[in-house]
């Protein structure tokens, strides 16, 4: 995600990094380690936003994502990546206005703030992109409010 003119919102690349669930745990950490530090280099960020782990019922899911969430982490703080955390509700509230919205709300309300012809695809990558928006918007309203403390 990038910021253009007016503080408009850019996306400068997106996708998602899959493997196989056939390969041993190890192999899969290792690959999304890998992936990420790709995307790093590729697209060479300031820093990186994810979401916050929220705890579901599913206690097998929770700790994989868990897993995939803290090698992601890790990547991006060995490429000397600033690592910045968001609740869902927190990006619900900053992508649609309102920390209850639905999944397809949130994504249709990134491509509205994105100017994109269709929704992004997975869905993935659209809740990814929804992680950018929300730390854009949280970046300058804090850039914002130092200024103001600074009384410029």
């Amino acid at each position: 995600m990038a910021e253009g003119p007016g503080g408009a919102l850019r996306l400068v690349d997106h996708g998602v990094i899959t493997t196989s669930p056939k390969d041993e745990l190890g192999a899969r950490l290792r690959a999304l380690y890998q992936g990420v530090a790709e995307v790093v280099a590729r697209s060479a960020p300031n820093e990186v936003a994810v979401e916050k782990l929220f705890f579901s019922r599913n206690v097998t899911s929770a700790l994989a994502v868990g897993q995939a969430r803290g090698v992601a982490i890790l990547a991006a703080s060995q490429c000397g990546l600033a690592v910045h955390e968001y609740t869902p509700a927190e990006i619900k509230q900053a992508v649609a206005h309102y920390g209850g919205a639905r999944k397809e709300q949130i994504q249709e309300m990134v491509r509205i703030l994105l100017r994109l012809p269709a929704r992004l695809q997975p869905d993935d990558a659209a809740d990814a992109a929804a992680v950018a928006i929300c730390h854009a918007h949280t970046r300058s309203t804090r850039s914002r409010l130092a200024l103001l403390s600074t009384g410029r």
